[in-house]
């Protein structure tokens, strides 16, 4: 078995103290992915920043407070790389890597975004990057016989069934037409996997992110935007997706919910 978990911590230190570190050491989780860790690591105590039985690498934003992404791994990567190769984001804490014996697998924090703003501009830059990076990681992976896991907070409903508010959403960031078709072509012309859609085709959700106004959590009023996404032989041995989601509003140390894949034979 080969189980990952993905989660938007939405800033380690404050989901340090409501929950996370608890939920760290009792994951079954091979990887962990984090997002928006949002911490300079030498102000980070020791068993934050490298958890003990991790091995760990991050990718840091040049801007402080500001995106962060983090890997955990119980086996010892053979390689960790940072960035997209894309000089613009290369400092934006936004992609981490680990090469493990078998598998390669990606921390992602898509940027989110803002309609008709410099956000948006740069959500579209990125995205074009990405899509050119997981087409040759796909390949460099593929000539190694590894397969590929790219998990985390992609930032964008695919589908109608990925949101609650779909019709109020139509033209905001994370739903805009051509934000799902660029998803879109990660899976239909990239061959990429989303293995939540592939064990449960219809949804609706479930949701993964709920906004802390009104009562988005209570009624799940969510987003479904943290996705596990692999290469097509690593897809196939998925045997189960789920979603954490808190028991109670004030149980939940993020506004994100960890999303767990568990695969066979991997």
């Amino acid at each position: 078995m080969f189980t990952v978990s993905t989660v938007n911590v939405n800033g380690l230190r404050a989901a340090a103290k409501k929950g996370f570190t608890e939920w760290l050491a009792a994951t079954s989780a091979d990887v962990v992915a984090c997002q928006e860790v949002r911490a300079d690591l030498a102000a980070l105590p020791g068993a934050l920043r490298e958890p003990p039985g991790w091995h760990t690498a991050h990718a840091v934003s040049a801007t402080p407070g500001r995106n962060g992404v983090s890997l955990h791994s119980r086996a010892e990567p053979d390689a960790v790389s940072v960035g997209i190769g894309a000089a613009e984001f290369e400092d934006s804490g936004r992609y981490v890597e680990m090469w493990l014996p078998d598998v390669v697998v990606g921390s992602l924090y898509l940027p989110s975004g803002d309609v008709g703003t410099p956000r948006q501009d740069e959500k579209e830059r990125f995205m074009a990057a990405f899509g050119s990076y997981l087409a040759t990681l796909r390949d460099k992976a593929a000539s190694e016989g590894k397969e590929v896991v790219v998990m985390g907070d992609w930032n964008i409903a695919h589908t109608e069934a990925d949101l609650k508010n779909w019709r109020g959403n139509r033209r905001n960031s994370g739903f805009l037409p051509e934000e799902r078709a660029w998803l879109g072509g990660v899976f239909d012309d990239l061959g990429y996997v989303d293995v939540q859609r592939q064990l449960d085709p219809d949804g609706p959700g479930p949701y993964t992110w709920w906004s802390y106004r009104g009562k988005a959590f209570d009624n799940d009023s969510g987003w479904r935007i943290d996705l596990v996404v692999a290469t097509p032989g690593l897809a196939r041995r998925c045997t189960s997706v789920t979603v954490e989601r808190a028991a109670s509003y004030a149980q939940r140390w993020s506004d994100h919910a960890p999303v767990t894949a568990v695969f066979e034979g991997a």
